[in-house]
């Protein structure tokens, strides 16, 4: 859809369409255009069976499901979005207006978030945002389903739209076709042997993998931390896309956003090992007097595995065709060698993992 429906946006109104994920059946579109004279973003919200994306991105009307179709606009209406991590410095766009609409879907209007895109980000401004998510994420170990107000009140009813386990009900569900080709042309001249065999090893022990996060302390976690959902604002970083969150364990939002800060070839992957550090040093220090260092470190990397062990074994179902991409506009070849230092910072985190 180039241009949003004419009852939300006259044919007269300038509007952009941005870059999103297509495949997701949850998003029927997304657009920088106008509201009331001002700068705004039109976010449609689509149900289950309005899309016709593949089915490993369909949208679901299960509360607790990954991608529960409502999530965000029940996050934006509760004002979750706009006050979970705000005391650390880490908003989201307050939302203008939100219009349930007469064919099932949602009109998500948000305030235009003003400032640097999330691929320009520096490593200074990354180890920034990983302290504020550490400091936002240390208030809600108590009960990740129930904000630290509300628990204040005495309330410890959690909200029933938040992902039920949304790390295991994802990884789980990419489309990863056995047996895996480990040895396919593409893989042997970009990854040698001995990554490919840490991949699959990885790929292999996947379930012990995600029940070793079941061990690490639990917070509210975005679940989708990386540069193009962030903006740096002149007055602190801003989060979009509110779609998955819910409770997590530590570590997982700030192992996603070294992590997928390169997949895609947005950022200059030289600086894959200067991002890492900064992160982890930031989101170490967020969480400081909450967890301990140690346990914080090793729940970036575990989690950092856990939330990848299935991308290899999807490149390589897929290698020789269509990449599947949106983000990434590399051939095959570049992709396959443009994301090895990242496939290796992966298996070295699952290897530390392990010890």
């Amino acid at each position: 859809m180039t241009r949003p429906p004419a009852d939300l946006v006259p044919a007269e109104v300038p509007a952009q369409a941005l870059t999103h994920n297509p495949l997701n059946g949850v998003t029927g579109g997304l657009w920088r255009t106008r509201r009331a004279g001002r700068p705004a973003v039109l976010k449609l919200i689509a149900p289950p069976g309005a899309g016709a994306g593949p089915a490993h991105w369909a949208a679901s009307d299960d509360p607790g499901h990954w991608n529960y179709w409502r999530r965000e606009v029940e996050a934006y209406r509760s004002g979750l979005a706009t006050t979970c991590y705000a005391e650390a410095g880490l908003v989201a766009p307050d939302p203008l207006v939100i219009e349930d609409r007469p064919d099932g879907t949602v009109a998500l209007w948000l305030t235009e978030a003003a400032g640097r895109p999330g691929t320009t980000g520096t490593v200074r401004d990354l180890a920034d945002l990983a302290r504020r998510l550490g400091a936002a994420q240390a208030a809600w170990l108590a009960d990740p389903g129930v904000s630290p107000a509300s628990r204040r009140a005495g309330d410890v009813s959690p909200y029933d739209w938040l992902a039920r386990d949304w790390l295991r009900d994802y990884t789980l569900s990419r489309p990863v076709t056995e047996p895996v080709p480990w040895d396919h042309p593409a893989a042997v001249a970009a990854w040698p042997g001995s990554l490919r065999d840490d991949l699959r090893r990885l790929w292999e022990q996947r379930q012990a993998v995600l029940a070793a996060t079941d061990r690490l302390p639990r917070t509210l976690c975005h679940h989708d931390v990386w540069p193009t959902n962030l903006v740096f604002a002149d007055a602190g970083p801003v989060l979009l896309d509110w779609s998955f969150v819910g409770p997590g364990p530590i570590g997982e939002d700030a192992a996603n956003l070294v992590l997928d800060t390169f997949l895609d070839g947005l950022v200059d992957v030289a600086l894959l090992t200067e991002v890492a550090d900064a992160v982890l040093d930031g989101y170490v220090d967020g969480l400081r007097g909450a967890v301990e260092p140690a346990l914080v470190a090793h729940a970036v990397r575990l989690s950092g595995a856990a939330k990848y062990f299935w991308l290899s074994p999807v490149m390589l179902n897929r290698a020789g065709g269509a990449t599947g991409q949106t983000y990434d506009r590399r051939d095959e070849a570049a992709m396959f060698a443009g994301r090895r230092p990242v496939l290796e910072l992966l298996t070295n985190w699952a290897a530390a993992s392990a010890d």
